[in-house]
């Protein structure tokens, strides 16, 4: 079965499944190493890990298109990748869809923000009219070659117009198309619980790590209808943490040995980057 429709499968089932954020190759060869199901590729994720920069618009579709090609390379599972506003209007959004299809994507999902964008958690946010964003989700399903190629479309309307004004937009969203749809930022326990009453496509809802919205465990999500649980960037905050206690230990003891509860050992490291296979390899072509 090709990752598509390995995706497909897994938000029709409306299971709740965890989908870990990836901001290069290895933080996603680990989520597959973990045994997750599917990946989600963060543009949040990509602008601070690459650039060192807020999630404020400045990643392009040259630079998601690239983290997309090589994780594709680096991973079998199931890739959602994160394309912000599409880059531009209608046009420009067929233009992205053609090439992160292109780059190994098995889902777009693409936000009503109006650009540059921002963080679904930040303040400050202003979206498109509807009748915009309804036609940039239309270009979005008329572009992929692939039936099975999934467009998701994601609504930022709390923040600024209300819970209702969000569902509306949604249900829009579906109609031009969408597979799956993304109300971004909720804020009680009562709205998560409504979505999935509301709208009847698959929806993906958004645990952010300190954000705007209620954590819920994946189990009562899945069991509310969800089909995709994100933490878009619970890797990313993970190893940040991970990178200042090790490097404060080596600032402060100028030294640093292998201890596995401080930094991941030296064979962990080559075996998840695949060092054996490639010593295979190598006597394969010697």
């Amino acid at each position: 079965m090709s990752t598509r429709k390995q995706l497909k499968t897994l938000v029709e089932a409306r299971r709740g499944v965890i989908v870990p954020g990836a901001f290069n190759a290895l933080s996603a060869k680990v989520i597959e190493d973990l045994g997750y199901e599917a990946i989600y590729v963060t543009g949040a994720g990509v602008t601070n890990m690459w650039f060192g920069m807020p999630d404020q618009g400045f990643m392009g579709l040259h630079e998601i298109a690239e983290h997309t090609a090589r994780i594709r390379d680096a991973v079998s599972l199931p890739l959602i990748v994160d394309a912000d506003t599409g880059f531009g209007n209608a046009l420009n959004v067929r233009h992205t869809v053609r090439v992160l299809e292109r780059a190994g994507a098995d889902c777009i999902q693409l936000e009503d923000q109006v650009a540059p964008k921002r963080c679904g958690h930040f303040s400050g946010k202003e979206v498109i009219s509807t009748e915009e964003a309804v036609s940039k989700i239309k270009a979005a399903v008329d572009a992929r070659h692939d039936p099975d190629f999934l467009v998701m479309a994601r609504t930022d309307a709390c923040a600024t117009q209300g819970f209702e004004a969000a569902i509306e937009r949604a249900a829009k969203f579906a109609e031009a198309g969408a597979d799956i749809l993304f109300v971004e930022a909720v804020t009680t326990a009562e709205e998560i619980r409504a979505l999935p009453k509301r709208l009847g496509k698959p929806q993906l809802m958004n645990m952010v790590i300190g954000g705007r919205t209620p954590i819920f465990g994946a189990e009562e999500l899945g069991a509310l209808g969800y089909g995709i649980v994100l933490y878009a960037n619970a890797a990313l905050q993970g190893a940040v943490a991970g990178m200042q206690k090790a490097l404060t230990v080596l600032r402060e003891t100028r030294r640093i040995d292998e201890d596995p509860a401080l930094v991941t050992p030296f064979a962990e490291r080559q075996r998840l980057v695949g060092k054996p296979e490639w010593d295979a390899l190598e006597k394969r072509y010697a």
